[in-house]
């Protein structure tokens, strides 16, 4: 007999009038849901071939509560756990201080990292955070294009300076990053929720499925926002090497680069083959391109300085090309497994 959450039971189904069949659902179950006689179930025939059952009136919200004690956890480890609160979809937060050391910096920092949660409630030796977004309210395909754009229109920027625009253009690159890395943390917190609740499934309108290849799409975009930060911040620190460096292969190629990208973005929706492949052709003849160029630049570069710069630059630009092909193979897994059938033996 099923007596709770994660128990199994096998039951008999019973013919009822010669055309009908009928299951008996756990008793516990029912009780739980605190169903009478009469009471209406949602049936649901899932793709997998299983079937949800669900109470019409289980309308009820349940929150996730966490509770830190800074007394209970590793010094300067309270970023960490309110991170890893956040990504595993609480609700609310509530973090425990002496009262004399309020950690208030922290608690900040962990605000401008994340979306959706605000401090409710502040005692003298409590500070409870609440989370005011809806699991639903920003689509996944929603935060992968704002990531798309964040990076891309860094790289657009750098090559602005690379043609003589102003260094200014580069001057909000942290920021950008930090939007990037912090809708990252929000696709990771809302496929974690997706995986436990088919209400939200159902809500981003994903399987789950679908749910954990956006999450690696995100982490693709985050990893070249990292490269791009690091590209831009060698050149906002050795602006001297702008004029030497704006005509080898990596900057000539960015361009490239961002057609390709773009063009697998456009087939997170459209998921044609033939484009994503094209794609994908394109980004490994890049990279093939700029590993033959870091070879090369060993034996033609004779100042130290100038030879760290070039292998730094194609480095960058060539993981750029890596990610983005990691992207194409993801959008080729998801198209795969919407076109799998099952077929059975009989």
């Amino acid at each position: 007999m099923a007596l709770g959450p994660g128990d199994h039971d096998v039951r008999k189904l019973q013919a009822t009038g010669g055309s009908t069949f009928t299951l008996s659902l756990p008793k516990p179950w029912v009780l739980h849901n605190q169903l009478e006689p009469r009471s209406s179930l949602k049936v649901d025939w899932r793709p997998s071939g299983a079937l949800r059952i669900t109470p019409l009136q289980q309308n009820q919200r349940v929150e996730r509560h966490v509770r830190i004690n800074l007394d209970e956890i590793p010094r300067k480890s309270l970023h960490d756990h309110l991170m890893g609160a956040y990504i595993s979809g609480a609700d609310v937060i509530v973090v425990f201080h002496s009262e004399d050391q309020p950690p208030t910096k922290i608690i900040r920092r962990f605000l401008r990292s994340t979306r959706g949660f605000e401090i409710v409630e502040e005692h003298v030796n409590s500070t409870e955070l609440r989370c005011l977004l809806n699991p639903g309210d920003m689509p996944l395909h929603a935060s992968l294009k704002r990531m798309y754009l964040l990076v891309s229109s860094l790289v657009r920027d750098l090559q602005e300076v690379f043609s003589g625009g102003d260094i200014d253009f580069l001057s909000d690159h942290e920021e950008r990053e930090s939007e990037v890395d912090s809708l990252l943390y929000l696709v990771e917190r809302q496929i974690r929720i997706v995986f436990e609740s088919y209400q939200a499934a159902s809500r981003l309108n994903v399987t789950r499925g679908q749910a954990l290849e956006y999450a690696n799409l995100a982490r693709c975009l985050e990893r070249m926002m990292d490269h791009v930060n690091n590209l831009t911040l060698f050149i906002i620190e050795h602006t001297e090497h702008i004029s030497t460096l704006k005509m080898t292969p990596p900057i000539l190629n960015l361009p490239l680069w961002q057609e390709s990208l773009k063009e697998l973005m456009i087939n997170i929706r459209t998921q044609d083959s033939h484009r994503i492949e094209t794609a994908r052709h394109q980004l490994k003849t890049l990279q093939t391109e700029l590993k033959t160029y870091e070879t090369s630049i060993f034996d033609s570069e004779k100042k130290n300085r100038q030879l760290a710069a070039a292998v730094s630059i194609s480095e960058s630009v060539r993981r750029l090309c890596a990610y983005s092909r990691d992207f194409g193979e993801i959008l080729l897994n998801m198209k795969l497994s919407a076109l799998m059938v099952e077929i059975r033996d009989g």
